[in-house]
């Protein structure tokens, strides 16, 4: 909607991963390095963590399209909240193998064929498996099996596993020692520090490519990185609609009070709608007319306020940032129905191309 008023040619800020604005933070820099490596052993699994939002996704499709797609088949498993046996099943489904109603003998045996038979044409199989923290401690221990079929001496499948920092602790566990033992590389990607998250904004822009617009006040970097945590994902969703703001303002320079009319636009569009208050019939109706709703604030101390105060702020940074993780999952999910409704148009419109083609020859 603004790409033309900001000169630019792409939408800087999308909430969809995007190898192309990919930025490499000191944390990402160091996370690439370790799944290079991971990548170069074939062998066993690497493990990505990191918060909602972080840029784990883009991390990874960065490191796939890097890959020579020529010699490699890719399997993604993304609904992980399944028993032990259907995680085999979703994995078959990945790589597109007929394991539908097979005791699990047979199962793995068609796993393993597979498997071999795409070594044998000098390919390798890599298993990619999203929200990995939703996955219980047997289906962990399923793709532990997977990763023991070889071929030779070589390993027949290769698990990159993408989740939330709780997997962390899950990996931890007395019973994931020999589970450990199988992981090649680990990383976990954390928020971007205050110069990073204003490299970051700046790194976007010139990706979608700015000549110099949008333009920012000093004050409003330090703002949008207090306000986001420095989680990537939420500075794109807020200043997404700064630069809106900025558009309909038909501004180009965007300040300090801009980012919080839009942080206070976005906290009252999240905001919960009140009960109606209570009224004095209502208070006697439930026996509370006249009770304790008086309060005595002579009886608090000054030094009470200000922790009360303090309190109340720490209060309201939380639930901004709650706010904006709910806001930041809607928008996600209005993005790919954006995206699948612009491909049923563009297959509307190749359907009556082809047919007005077909009409004129004839």
């Amino acid at each position: 909607m603004y790409e033309a008023f900001y000169g630019l040619s792409s939408k800087p800020f999308q909430l969809s991963p995007d190898p192309n604005f990919y930025f490499g933070s000191k944390q990402h820099r160091r996370a690439k390095a370790y799944l290079d490596y991971g990548v170069l052993r074939n062998d066993g699994f690497i493990v990505i963590t990191g918060e909602i939002g972080a840029g784990k996704t883009t991390l990874l499709r960065g490191l796939l399209d890097s890959l020579n797609r020529s010699n490699v088949v890719i399997g993604n498993l993304v609904t992980t909240q399944l028993d032990a046996e259907d995680t085999l099943r979703m994995v078959g489904a990945a790589f597109g193998v007929r394991v539908k109603d097979l005791p699990k003998s047979e199962l793995l045996m068609t796993l393993e064929a597979f498997f071999v038979s795409q070594v044998s044409q000098g390919k390798r199989c890599l298993l990619v498996v999203d929200e990995a923290q939703n996955l219980s401690a047997r289906a962990v221990e399923e793709l532990r099996m997977l990763s023991n079929f070889q071929f030779g001496n070589q390993s027949l499948l290769q698990t990159f596993l993408v989740g939330q920092p709780e997997f962390r602790n899950i990996l931890q566990r007395p019973e994931m020692e020999q589970f450990r033992q199988r992981v090649a590389a680990t990383c976990h990607i954390g928020p971007l520090d205050e110069d990073e998250t204003k490299g970051y904004i700046e790194h976007r822009l010139k990706c979608a490519g700015s000549n110099g617009k949008p333009t920012f006040d000093v004050e409003a970097f330090p703002a949008i990185f207090r306000a986001t945590n420095g989680i990537p994902r939420r500075i794109n969703t807020l200043c997404d609609r700064l630069l809106l703001l900025g558009f309909m303002a038909g501004r180009a320079h965007l300040t300090l009070d801009d980012v919080q009319e839009v942080l206070l636009d976005m906290a009252q569009e999240s905001e919960v709608p009140l009960k109606s208050p209570v009224t004095h019939a209502d208070a006697a109706q439930h026996g509370l007319h006249g009770a304790a709703l008086d309060l005595d604030l002579s009886r608090l101390k000054l030094e009470d306020l200000g922790g009360l105060s303090a309190e109340i702020g720490a209060l309201g940074q939380d639930q901004l940032a709650d706010r904006l993780a709910r806001m930041e999952s809607s928008l996600v999910r209005l993005e790919r129905m954006n995206l699948q409704t612009l491909a049923l148009m563009q297959k509307f419109v190749e359907a009556v191309t082809r047919s007005t083609s077909t009409e004129n020859k004839q």
